[in-house]
């Protein structure tokens, strides 16, 4: 009985954390406007900081992503509204996905299971050192918006 109780338990808070992140109360996250107007279809919903400067992998990896991730994800992966999350965001810190997790997405896709914009599909085109350095550059702007 402990035992179902506990899945019960679980499911609760899973639950309880997807509503969280469905209403939009996560850290940088925007779903309307100034004056509380849903965000247009496409429009950012981070607002990103980029560094001063990137390293030269993650200038590569810059060009590999808005030719390849953009569309989706937004520019500088702030997220698009009603098309793809921001990868700047807590969720995708290095201790809950890490590198490999990109890697594999780029290669597998991804069910969702953290944002209501549907699965993610495979990418075609990409080299592994395409993905590593569109990596290197998601990492550098999540450390220049306090995401480490």
């Amino acid at each position: 009985m402990s035992k179902k109780l506990g899945l019960i338990a679980a499911i609760a808070a899973l639950a309880g954390v997807g509503l969280f992140l469905w209403n939009g109360q996560n850290g940088g996250m925007q779903q309307a406007g100034k004056d509380n107007t849903p965000l247009p279809q496409g429009a950012a919903l981070a607002d990103v900081r980029v560094p001063d400067g990137l390293s030269q992998q993650a200038q590569m990896g810059e060009r590999a992503f808005n030719g390849v991730c953009a569309d989706c994800h937004g520019k500088k992966a702030a997220g698009r509204q009603g098309m793809g999350p921001p990868l700047v965001h807590k969720i995708y810190e290095p201790s809950h996905h890490g590198d490999m997790a990109f890697h594999l997405a780029v290669k597998n896709g991804v069910r969702a299971h953290h944002w209501p914009f549907g699965n993610m599909p495979s990418q075609s085109g990409l080299t592994k050192g395409d993905v590593s350095a569109i990596v290197a550059y998601v990492r550098e702007l999540q450390r220049e918006n306090g995401i480490e």
